[in-house]
């Protein structure tokens, strides 16, 4: 798929080892794994065990540490890493993460994946107490409680601002002495442990486990505080009120089709959810397509239950930046053109059944089927293997407002219309349940189906900003 184009952004992914002799080098490269989540900026912050050391920028992670810079390091046994995406407002060298703080009693680096949804009560909280915040990013806030907190040991100190936090967020924390891990209580946010030979390894994707050769260990449990030192692995719980909800959009679109969560392989949930929208809405037709790159998956499953073969209807251009980071819609519907082909021996003269991952505003959608038109295709049907958009994401997602969701106004035939389909059916809410079938209980089996119910996990604030304003 290709997000937006389409408006659907992740906040970010964060990487970090304790333990490791080359401790930057391997964080570099875990970030590499981890650039689908983020493209505007990335940052590394390394310690020694005497000082923490920063550099960061704005840009893709082979920009940010080129020309030497990822050596300005040093030679650190741990780091923690993040990747960002591009914003609508919360731009700006400022906001890269990690973010370094100093004091008199040490220094303190987070990172962090997610949205705080109570995050601008907060700040007023914190600004009437005399803080003043020198970022737009509500990373910065869990810092300034850490500080104001009255515990003696940080780990204390960590548990309560944890606390205070309401949304979702997978935090690393990073001193000269020790790094903690924390994830909300709901697990909105993927956020897993391994280990490469003696060092401990945390990331967002067990993709980036593969990438630096380490072993998966486990996920990182709702409301869980891992401390790593020295001294090995110390886990303990900031909260016991948890109840499992994660962000149902890592399966559908971002996550890596080679990571895992919760023991579930992304590429075969995909699978799954395009068996299951062929059995809820088969069409007749020549030849199934996927939207590159995250839709393919489901294609193929779709293709698969259907009988109906998979072919390369569409091509993605490898040498095109992400076009959602561009920061104008006319910008973005250039990028349409040029980040995808239509195959014309393909389609032409076919029925062809275009299956994508979602559908946001609509007008990807609708620009795809008329390449489609134009390329040759007879009928172009559009599958989505995900239920309709119809609320927005507070959690790390850019899914906006409502009234740039066109699901949120507009029936299905009403959105057939527009995007000028011949037909058009999403993925039931049950169906994509059983089709992801996570090992938990209940409904929703863990997962967070906000954008497509409206039961938010968490409470939400009146002056809860969205996500593309924060991180």
């Amino acid at each position: 798929m290709l997000a937006e184009l389409k408006g659907l952004n992740e906040e970010c992914g964060v990487f970090g080892i304790w333990g490791h002799p080359e401790a930057s080098q391997i964080t570099y490269y875990g970030l590499h794994s981890l650039q689908h989540r983020g493209q505007e900026g990335a940052g590394i912050v390394s310690t020694d065990g005497e000082k923490l050391v920063a550099v960061k920028g704005e840009g893709l992670v082979n920009e940010v540490f080129g020309n030497g810079r990822l050596q300005d390091l040093g030679a650190g046994k741990a780091a923690i890493g993040h990747v960002r995406y591009a914003t609508a407002g919360g731009g700006g060298y400022e906001n890269v993460q990690p973010l370094l703080f100093h004091s008199q009693s040490g220094s303190l680096a987070l990172a962090h994946n997610g949205n705080l949804v109570n995050a601008n009560a907060l700040k007023h909280q914190l600004e009437t107490m005399g803080s003043i915040l020198q970022t737009t990013s509500d990373t910065e806030v869990l810092a300034h409680l850490i500080k104001r907190s009255g515990y003696t040991l940080l780990k204390d100190r960590v548990k309560n601002a944890l606390s205070m936090l309401k949304g979702a967020y997978a935090f690393l924390i990073m001193t000269e002495t020790e790094m903690m891990v924390a994830l909300d209580p709901n697990g909105l946010r993927p956020l897993s442990l391994g280990k490469l030979n003696d060092a401990y390894v945390v990331a967002s994707e067990t993709c980036a486990f593969d990438v630096v050769g380490a072993e998966f260990i486990r996920d990182i449990e709702p409301g869980e505080l891992l401390i790593i030192d020295n001294g090995g692995l110390h886990s303990e719980r900031f909260t016991l009120h948890t109840q499992r909800a994660m962000c149902s959009m890592e399966y559908i679109y971002f996550s890596r089709p080679d990571s895992n969560i919760d023991g579930i392989n992304v590429h075969t949930a995909r699978k799954s959810l395009g068996k299951q929208l062929a059995m809820e809405s088969a069409v007749e037709a020549d030849v199934v397509t996927g939207v590159p790159d995250s839709s393919i998956s489901a294609a193929i499953g779709y293709a698969e239950l259907s009988g109906i073969p998979y072919e390369l209807g569409l091509i993605k251009n490898r040498y095109v930046g992400r076009t959602f980071i561009q920061p104008s819609q006319a910008l973005r519907e250039q990028g349409v053109k040029m980040k995808l082909s239509p195959v014309r021996g393909v389609v032409e003269g076919k029925r062809v059944v275009m299956v994508d991952d979602s559908i946001v505003r609509g007008t990807t959608s609708r620009r795809i089927v008329k390449m489609l038109r134009d390329a040759g295709a007879t009928e172009v049907h559009v599958r989505i293997s995900s239920p309709p958009i119809k609320n927005p994401c507070f959690y790390g997602i850019d899914t906006s407002t409502h009234e740039e969701l066109i699901a949120s106004s507009h029936s299905v035939e009403e959105m057939r219309e527009i995007i000028g389909a011949d037909s058009l059916a999403f993925l039931s809410p049950g169906g994509m349940v059983e089709a992801i079938d996570r090992p938990f209980d209940g409904e929703t089996r863990g997962q967070c189906m906000a954008c497509f119910t409206g039961k938010y996990p968490t409470e939400i604030f009146p002056d809860t900003v969205l996500p593309h304003e924060k991180c």
